[in-house]
């Protein structure tokens, strides 16, 4: 596996643990449904929470969640109606970014709750 992908793996460990110690249930974990992918899927009280990890060895480029653009939350969008369509949930679903630094080994996790919303088409 190269670097990069061994950075990301790493990052969405460490983001599923620290939402694990927020109280938040983990569904699914790199969910798929054809060229889509959702990170992670988890359950906090009664929302649906789509969850996309950005991980970065440093902020060069800018913070790991500038790279959450327009296109890939449009993805996201549809992925997450895919799911809840599959399943058949009832619930409200929220979209967050979570943004891992590791610097110098230790991540630095930035949490945005809320991070974009659906729009009409």
């Amino acid at each position: 596996m190269s670097e990069h992908n061994e950075l990301g793996k790493s990052g969405e460990i460490s983001a599923a643990d620290y939402l694990q110690k927020k109280g938040y249930a983990i569904l699914e974990q790199n969910w798929r449904s054809g060229s889509w992918e959702i990170d992670i899927i988890a359950k906090e009280k009664d929302i649906l929470v789509i969850v996309e990890v950005k991980t970065r060895s440093s902020n060069y480029f800018g913070e790991p969640y500038m790279a959450v653009t327009k296109q890939k939350q449009r993805l996201l969008i549809k992925a997450a109606e895919a799911y809840v369509i599959r399943k058949n949930l009832p619930y409200e679903v929220r979209f967050d970014i979570i943004s891992i630094n590791y610097f110098k080994g230790e991540p630095t996790i930035n949490h945005i709750e809320n991070a974009f919303y659906p729009t009409l088409r």
